[in-house]
């Protein structure tokens, strides 16, 4: 009997000391409630951080609104078995899209003296008249790698490396003969309208001076310029 009224006096004396932290109505929970209210009053958005970075004006030139251009190119045509000479000739190109195109070629060069002639002595195989070279091809292009090129900091130019294909005459040695040209070249755009070219063809033609026929294989460097209108 005894030891039954010593656990209820313990438990009775311990009531008090852990009401403070069971109790649901205790000061520290309200306490605990005041940040939450706090922070709700608030009700604002964090500022936005406005970033701090100055853009450069670069000015790219444009391929004007028409599809057409023409100029004039030199460089150097190495006509097999008669040397290197200077060729001048003149294109005409039309953009299809912006990754294809068509350009129609004139070209005038004029031939030397093969090995032959000056070693041997004898006649020459062709007349001053038979030396001059005249082509004109008819090919289409495909712009392989267009992109940019950087000058400095703030100029950029339009850029293009293409390669083409085509079909055409080349006056030579007293006929006409149809040539097959294979090429690439490379395109800048300096402004809104003047281009300058790099360009390397090979112009395949046959030729039967010595009586037989022979596959030639011709090239030609060039440089030029075109405008757009």
């Amino acid at each position: 009997m005894e030891s039954r009224l010593r656990v209820l006096l313990l438990i009775a004396a311990s009531l008090p000391l852990s009401g403070c932290a069971l109790w649901p109505f205790g000061g520290d929970r309200g306490e605990a409630a005041d940040p939450v209210e706090a922070t709700s009053a608030e009700g604002t958005a964090p500022a936005v951080v406005e970033p701090g970075v100055v853009r450069r004006e670069i000015d790219v030139p444009e391929i004007e609104t028409s599809d057409f251009e023409v100029g004039p190119y030199v460089g150097t045509f190495s006509t097999e078995d008669f040397g290197v000479n200077p060729v001048l000739g003149a294109r005409l190109t039309y953009h299809i899209s912006e990754d294809f195109f068509a350009e129609a070629l004139v070209g005038r060069t004029e031939a030397s003296r093969t090995s032959f002639e000056r070693l041997s002595g004898g006649a020459d195989l062709l007349t001053d008249s038979e030396r001059t070279l005249t082509y004109y091809n008819l090919a289409f292009g495909y712009n392989l790698f267009p992109g940019e090129v950087f000058v400095g900091r703030r100029r950029a130019f339009n850029s293009a490396f293409y390669v083409t294909a085509g079909v055409g005459s080349t006056k030579f040695a007293g006929d006409d003969r149809f040539t097959v040209t294979v090429g690439a070249g490379y395109r800048l755009l300096l402004n809104d309208w003047l281009v300058a070219h790099l360009d390397v063809r090979d112009h395949m033609f046959e030729i039967d001076l010595l009586g037989s026929n022979k596959n030639t294989h011709n090239l030609e460097t060039a440089l030029g310029v075109t405008v757009f209108f």
